[in-house]
């Protein structure tokens, strides 16, 4: 089986290249160019080509630029106008990286592609081969891939499954090699220095400001635009009120931001549209783990479908669920069961 690993430049993908070579298959390394040209971009490009050399595999760049923007930074903008918090790695991988990346791949003669996500595939007993949580938990990537079609993510191979993210870059010096780009990268790639707000406006004219509301329609204050907010939010309101108060929800259509105390925060659950599934609902336990946040551990809860929702029910209220954001669902053991866009919170 001819393998075309994706290479950014960082540890994670260049050791998953190197297990891929030692593994035995046919690689070549595939490098996206998803930004504007830079340094950074070109250090990265000369780097991959000069390891790809030394290693022995053929090395491609694929100029996605022009996709990336369509897919996921004018989405990213349309979703923030439209009183979202959208997440666009969530939103990248199923319609670039799985989407339109792996197809170029096959184009050019690979039979699958292997990333350097920290996640796992494997059988699990009724349901057959899944998609589970990566050895290092406190890197596994699977709810960022839970909107990736089931076919082609389990097509996919992930050579880092069970790596430790602390001994990555210690395997890649023990075979004499280094990233061409040794750092992390930042929390949103397209975003310079993370700042979003800056960086839509640049895009474009963003809606304007409105009121700042209780649940009841006191009106509190005045805000600059719901798209520079989000739910659970304390810091930045610009409101004095008797006790702290914090973002509820937003009301798009009367420009609203709803706010309230600490104690009307919790959330009882939320409606997830699209749900992306791994596996028939029948297979599915009654009770299972919500994560409605990357860095966050699962909370239990129930669900049931109404239509084309997926409507998901905590045992117990938990922190309110953000809008454009991704919840995914999970087996008590690790299995990841769905994941879909949060429409709603309950």
């Amino acid at each position: 089986m001819r393998v075309a690993a994706a290479v950014s430049g960082g540890m994670d993908s260049l050791l998953a290249l190197v297990a891929l070579i030692e593994e035995g298959h046919e690689v070549m390394a595939v490098h996206g160019l998803f930004l504007e040209s830079s340094k950074e971009q070109e250090q990265a490009v000369a780097g991959l080509r000069q390891s790809c050399d030394a290693l022995g595999v053929p090395f491609h760049a694929l100029d996605l630029r022009r996709e990336f923007r369509e897919r996921v930074v004018q989405p990213f903008r349309e979703a923030y106008a439209a009183g979202l918090t959208p997440n666009p790695c969530a939103v990248c991988n199923p319609s670039v990286k799985f989407g339109i990346f792996y197809d170029r791949c096959r184009e050019l003669g690979a039979d699958t592609i292997a990333t350097g996500h920290y996640v796992k595939t494997g059988e699990v007993p009724g349901m057959g081969l899944m998609p589970l949580r990566g050895a290092d938990l406190s890197k596994d990537q699977s709810y960022f891939l839970s909107l990736v079609p089931r076919e082609r993510l389990l097509s996919a191979i992930f050579p880092l499954a069970d790596v430790y993210k602390k001994d990555t870059l210690a395997k890649l010096r023990e075979r004499g090699l280094e990233p061409p780009i040794p750092s992390e990268s930042q929390d949103v790639c397209f975003v310079p220095d993370d700042d979003y707000q800056s960086f839509l406006q640049q895009l474009g004219t963003m809606p304007k400001g409105g009121p700042i509301v209780l649940r009841d329609g006191t009106r509190v204050g005045s805000h600059k635009g719901l798209w520079r907010h989000t739910q659970g939010q304390r810091r930045g309101l610009g409101v004095a009120w008797s006790e702290a108060l914090y973002v509820l929800d937003k009301d798009v259509e009367a420009n609203a931001l709803i706010v309230g105390p600490k104690s009307e925060l919790p959330s009882g659950g939320c409606v997830v549209r699209e749900p992306n599934l791994f596996s028939d609902t029948s297979t599915w336990p009654e009770v299972v783990e919500i994560r409605t946040r990357y860095r966050q551990a699962g909370k239990p809860g129930r669900w049931e479908f109404s239509k084309d929702r997926l409507v998901l029910t905590f045992i117990e209220p938990h922190s309110r669920p953000t809008p454009g954001q991704v919840a995914a669902l999970y087996t008590e053991d690790g299995v990841l069961l769905a994941g879909g866009v949060i429409e709603q919170a309950l």
